[in-house]
């Protein structure tokens, strides 16, 4: 948990500094691609937050990389002050309070839906205007597909979840059924 805080607060700090100089969506883009490219490559990673390497080693990999992919002064500056402050392993965390952060200040929202089977575009454009007029943002979907869950959908906004699943309503009788309540 003090890790989510930790990665949050430095999410929001460099937010500021975007909101400031009018760069939040480049430090985004910059701060996404860093930590795509330090995921793909776990040896690169490991390399720089190994504490069984020197630091001073680790530092200069670090420096290497930032070099070699071109991102802007502040997000190296950003990058750089991660390393020092021992909190690099917390970038994949600051990079989602990021991305979560930047879209709410544009208004948008990420939304997940999963179906038991596949939907269609106008299906699930249609469930993506709901979303947006019950939320008064701009959604963004992600559309996945579970057969387990039999027929149905499921939608996340956040916290919120919207469980229109048939699993679940057959759990939820059986539940009943198991207090003796009648259906």
């Amino acid at each position: 948990m003090k890790n989510l805080t930790i990665a949050r607060r430095y999410a929001k700090a460099l937010l500021i500094i975007g909101k400031e100089d009018g760069q939040a969506e480049t430090y985004g883009e910059e701060l996404d691609g860093f930590t795509q490219l330090m995921a793909k490559e776990a040896e690169l990673d490991l390399a720089i937050c190994n504490p069984l390497y020197a630091t001073s080693g680790r530092k200069k990999v670090l420096k290497t990389i930032i070099d070699k992919v071109g991102i802007s002064k502040v997000m190296a500056s950003f990058l750089l002050l991660l390393f020092d402050k021992g909190r690099f392993e917390f970038l994949g965390n600051i990079n989602d309070f990021y991305q979560k952060l930047a879209d709410e200040l544009k208004g948008v929202m990420r939304a997940s839906l999963v179906s038991a089977s596949g939907l269609s575009s106008e299906t699930v454009e249609k469930i993506r205007t709901t979303l947006s007029k019950k939320t008064g943002k701009d959604i963004i979907l992600e559309v996945e597909q579970d057969p387990g869950l039999i027929g149905g959908i499921v939608s996340r906004i956040g916290d919120l979840v919207l469980d229109g699943s048939i699993k679940t309503q057959l759990l939820n009788m059986r539940e009943s059924l198991k207090r003796g309540e009648s259906i």
